[in-house]
């Protein structure tokens, strides 16, 4: 199917899909995938003929027939359409949580379990990647303080990250204190999940 063309790609984020568009002078087509976590949003595409709904992933529609008759795309073809395109396109961010006992710098356990995952994130995106880095707290204690130990809390897990970041890394370091809480909480108030850094990786 729709072998031995030149064809030109663009790939367009939906927030929860993407959409594949084929234009080759034999025959042009848009289809629908879901997203790596398998959420998968719903399109409406118009040409001359009408309009035609696409839902279900992979489903794709020919901009050359009458509106509201799909198709579905192998995977294979997929790949042997669009794996350029795919592949060249911009990695999504990924957002990850450590969390922090409390009053210090000392990951839980369980988030120290999370770093080599990070860190094999950080290698694979090689040769440039970009971090943030957001320091939070709970509400115990001085605001001052508070800002003061969110910063220190970003930059011990930036540090974690630094043989692992290429030269052209670049990495930002905030402190939002116990401002943008979690888990919404009095003063005062001993929360874990607001204890934590903020990692996001592109």
């Amino acid at each position: 199917m729709h072998k031995h063309r030149t064809a030109t790609l663009s790939r367009l984020h939906l927030g929860i899909s993407c959409l594949l568009l084929l234009s080759a002078c034999s025959q042009s087509y848009v289809v629908l995938l879901a997203e790596d976590d398998g959420s998968l949003g719903k399109v409406q595409v118009t040409n001359q003929q009408g309009a035609t709904i696409l839902e279900d992933n992979q489903e794709a529609v020919d901009l050359g027939t009458e509106a509201g008759k799909t198709f579905t795309v192998s995977a294979e073809q997929i790949k042997e359409d669009f794996g350029a395109a795919l592949a060249a396109s911009p990695q999504k961010p990924l957002s990850y949580y450590l969390y922090f006992e409390g009053g210090g710098t000392t990951l839980t356990a369980e988030s120290r379990a999370d770093v080599p995952k990070i860190i094999d994130e950080i290698t694979k995106r090689r040769p440039a990647v970009d971090i943030s880095v957001i320091g939070h707290t709970d509400t115990v204690g001085d605001d001052q303080l508070n800002a003061k130990l969110s910063l220190e809390r970003a930059k011990s897990v930036a540090e974690l990250f630094q043989d692992a970041m290429p030269d052209a890394s670049k990495v930002t370091i905030d402190s939002h204190g116990e401002r943008n809480l979690l888990v919404p909480t009095p003063d005062n108030t001993a929360e874990a999940k607001n204890r934590r850094v903020e990692v996001t990786v592109r």
